[in-house]
């Protein structure tokens, strides 16, 4: 472990896991965030396909949840404000009047503790409080970092002593290519619905069909392409595909595939979660400063959140986000990396 700075006046140690055939990660416990993902292209050359920045300074002075484990509940509940058991609980709002991402001291801005730590493996954990945010009940929480092959696995779990609602999500930031935006990617995802959005980018409740919309990616399509002429599409995109979900037999099933031609970096993203927030930046504005010098701007990188339906705890028909005692909340993710000359 080295050091990759100091918040609160303790060490933040940078935890690198690596595994055989050269996939690297690099973990830090602030955020229990993913800072750094070496992927060897299909010349053999190493490629960051994450963003960030080079230290800890720079995820304290520009909060754009890169890495992060986020939540309580992470995407975004409107009003900041739902129904539990006929009580109401009002939560912290963060962005305007609405939730987001588990409020301004969220899981993403703790330093967790390091529970395990070896060469291909990392395990945090913390403890939100009762009542922090303006959540109902403890949760302590647990996320695991893990190499094997040509995969990255996330898993997250969580606990509570009191009725509450959980989504956690993983909130990286991918660009498989070399290029300063992601709009020549290709991308996948075999989801026949999504949930549209108000222009707070609040889900309205509506699960509306994909077909024949810049929503529909069952089969691979540019991003640059499906923006071209769709004055809706002009920032990209920040919604919620509602996954099939899995086969027969099956604990994961596919959420996404994404391509870059230009490295030849293809990713194959695996959850057991009903859906997936696919962010294209196009809302980053000003650039953010980034790693190694680097500016990012508007479609700098893609975020892939699997997670129930944004808005679930007003949303009753969407997928339930409740955690009772004696409860286990699970989320599995698994990234597995490939190299070729053509699609996804």
């Amino acid at each position: 472990m080295t050091g990759f700075g100091i918040v609160d006046g303790q060490e933040v140690p940078l935890l690198t896991l690596r595994s055989e055939t050269g996939l690297v990660a690099e973990i830090v416990p602030y955020g229990a965030r993913l800072v750094r993902l070496l992927v060897p292209d299909r010349d053999g050359r190493s490629v960051d396909v994450v963003l960030g920045h080079d230290d800890l300074r720079g995820y304290l002075d520009h909060p754009t949840y890169f890495g992060a484990t986020c939540g309580r509940y992470a995407n975004r509940i409107a009003g900041g404000r739902f129904v539990l058991d006929g009580a109401e609980i009002l939560l912290d709002r963060n962005e305007g009047p609405n939730h987001l991402h588990g409020g301004r001291d969220g899981l993403d801005r703790k330093l967790w503790r390091v529970a395990d730590h070896g060469p291909r493996h990392a395990v945090l954990e913390t403890t939100s409080p009762a009542g922090e945010m303006g959540y109902p009940g403890r949760l302590d929480v647990v996320t695991e970092y893990r190499v094997t092959g040509d995969t990255l696995s996330i898993g997250m779990t969580a606990r509570t002593d009191a009725p509450t609602v959980v989504n956690l999500v993983n909130h990286a930031y991918f660009n498989l290519g070399r290029q300063a935006d992601v709009l020549d990617h290709v991308l996948e995802v075999p989801a026949d619905f999504y949930t549209p959005v108000t222009g707070d980018l609040l889900t309205t409740g509506e699960i509306r069909s994909v077909s024949g919309s810049g929503f529909d990616f069952r089969k691979p399509r540019r991003l640059r392409d499906v923006m071209a002429g769709q004055a809706d599409l002009a920032d990209g995109w920040d919604h919620n595909w509602c996954l099939r979900g899995p086969s027969a037999g099956q604990r994961l099933h596919l959420a996404a595939r994404v391509h870059a031609p230009d490295t030849g970096i293809g990713l194959e993203l695996l959850t057991d979660q009903p859906g997936v927030q696919i962010y294209t930046c196009g809302q980053m504005t000003p650039p953010v400063p980034g790693k190694a010098g680097q500016s990012y701007g508007r479609f700098a990188g893609l975020t892939l959140e699997t997670q129930v339906f944004p808005g679930s705890p007003n949303h009753l028909h969407f997928p339930s986000c409740r955690l009772d005692p004696g409860q286990v909340y699970s989320h599995a993710m698994q990234f597995r990396f490939s190299r070729t000359d053509g699609g996804p």
